[in-house]
């Protein structure tokens, strides 16, 4: 009995410690999402003042600076918790692949962290110092920090998905042979382009959600405008190049990790030509049974999106010898990232239906749908990361280490401790950020944002030209 109690106390400590990582991680994503966003973002805000000389597009870029500094310092406590965790909760696994991991991730400090972290500075404090153009520099800096920042953490966890580029030693050590095909390996380039136009479309989400919120307190309010014409003209643009981008990335997901793919598929027996795969609108997926329960589906279907043909066939989960992830998670979080981002595809081109009667700024009920979308880029985010990081399982490097085999011995009640201790932190430090944010969010952008007191600044009535600039 007693070894029973001891094997149920190191099994949960194992999954506390996935579930921690996976907590950290998710926090992690976000703000890097959103300062890969709110970077390119404002180095067009002021690209655009400097080349029109009209002061409402530096007002919008002071007022979403501040939001970028706060992102930047929470982001920054994450990715330590983040590097400290790896070292403490799966040793083995960093003592495994430290040869090939440890440079990417020096290599992302080194160029994109200290890139961002020294330009910040010359971005919130030295307009008035450096000059227009050099500040202009900094701002291209930090926003070209975020993307090869982006690049490097892509480049390691696409390496993970599909290794490339290595040999393993008689000590089972992973030991680098090509940087080159590990950096490039066979998912990068479709993980990062995927990442990327998420991180735009979910920015663009949230800056065009604020922009119709005091849009609908102050219709006159021609810097809100501003930010919620750009945010809609970026979510048009983004919105189907993504879908583009995740059906290439599918198709290679196909072609290495066929198991992740028909999980979220929730396809249990390998389909025939004749019957094709049906693509399943929803179910049940059950773990026990080893199939969907309560199914409803639309044959062909998924043929022509996984395979391009009408009576193409994908390997069912029977035929991976029980080396699948956790079907019901995968399953659920695929589907909730694609209908959130048919959404954001459906908003984009009712934007521009408005744009051609002439109704986008007036249109309340528009503005109302656009708060409520607000959240819907980073919803989806992460549950794309979920059919990611779940999808590879019970791998941590695909096909190759197991993550059973990836994690250090842990106590349960240190494990206890630590999740506690790391709640209690995030708790503190990203409830101040958010209500921060919030406080600055909830003021509508005015004209003079970087001036003394930009609260008692209002904005122009309508010779400033911002509605047309907006268009």
């Amino acid at each position: 009995m007693m070894v029973l109690q001891a094997s149920q106390a190191s099994h949960l400590a194992y999954m506390l410690s996935r579930w921690q990582f996976g907590f950290t991680i998710s926090f992690h994503i976000l703000l890097a999402a959103f300062s890969i966003g709110l970077g390119s973002y404002l180095m067009v805000l002021e690209g655009v003042w400097l080349f029109t000389g009209r002061s409402m597009f530096i007002d919008v870029y002071h007022y979403w600076l501040k939001i970028l500094a706060i992102n930047f310092a929470a982001g920054s406590v994450t990715g330590v918790i983040m590097e400290y965790q790896i070292g403490t909760n799966w040793g083995p696994w960093s003592q495994r692949v430290g040869a090939v991991m440890g440079p990417l991730m020096l290599y992302e400090v080194m160029t994109a962290f200290f890139l961002e972290a020294g330009f910040l500075g010359i971005m919130l404090f030295g307009r008035q110092r450096v000059g227009r153009m050099l500040h202009f520099v900094a701002t291209c800096a930090v926003a070209l920090g975020s993307l090869i920042s982006a690049g490097f953490i892509l480049a390691a966890n696409s390496w993970m998905q599909t290794p490339a580029g290595f040999s393993i030693n008689q000590q089972g050590m992973f030991v680098p042979e090509s940087w080159l095909h590990i950096i490039f390996n066979p998912s990068f380039p479709y993980r990062f382009v995927h990442m990327v136009l998420a991180a735009y479309l979910a920015t663009a989400a949230l800056v065009g959600a604020v922009g119709a919120w005091h849009l609908l307190r102050d219709p006159a309010n021609q810097r809100a405008a501003l930010m919620f014409s750009m945010a809609f003209w970026m979510i048009t643009v983004t919105a189907p190049l993504q879908i583009a981008a995740g059906d290439k990335q599918g198709d290679n997901t196909l072609r290495y990790q066929p198991a992740k793919v028909a999980a979220m598929e929730g396809d249990w027996n390998t389909g025939t030509p004749s019957a094709g795969e049906p693509m399943v609108l929803f179910a049940w997926p059950s773990m026990a049974q080893q199939r969907d329960l309560d199914t409803v589906a639309i044959p062909h279907i998924a043929s022509l999106y996984l395979r391009h043909d009408w009576h193409g066939t994908i390997n069912g989960l029977k035929t991976f010898s029980g080396n699948i992830p956790y079907v019901p998670l995968v399953f659920f979080a695929f589907r909730l990232m694609v209908g959130l981002g048919l959404l954001l595809l459906a908003a984009g081109l009712t934007s521009l239906a408005l744009r051609w009667r002439g109704r986008f700024y007036t249109t309340r009920w528009f503005q109302y749908c656009a708060v409520a979308l607000a959240p819907a880029g980073f919803v989806a985010m992460l549950a794309g990361w979920v059919v990611t990081e779940a999808g590879r399982q019970p791998y941590t490097v695909y096909g190759l280490l197991r993550t059973d085999h990836s994690n250090s011995a842990m106590a349960l009640p240190g494990m206890i401790t630590s999740m506690g201790l790391i709640l209690a932190v995030y708790a503190v430090i990203y409830g101040a950020g958010f209500v921060m944010t919030v406080n600055i969010l909830r003021r509508a952008p005015a004209e003079g944002e970087d001036g003394p007191h930009p609260r008692l600044a209002q904005a122009p009535a309508g010779n400033d030209d911002a509605m047309e600039a907006a268009r």
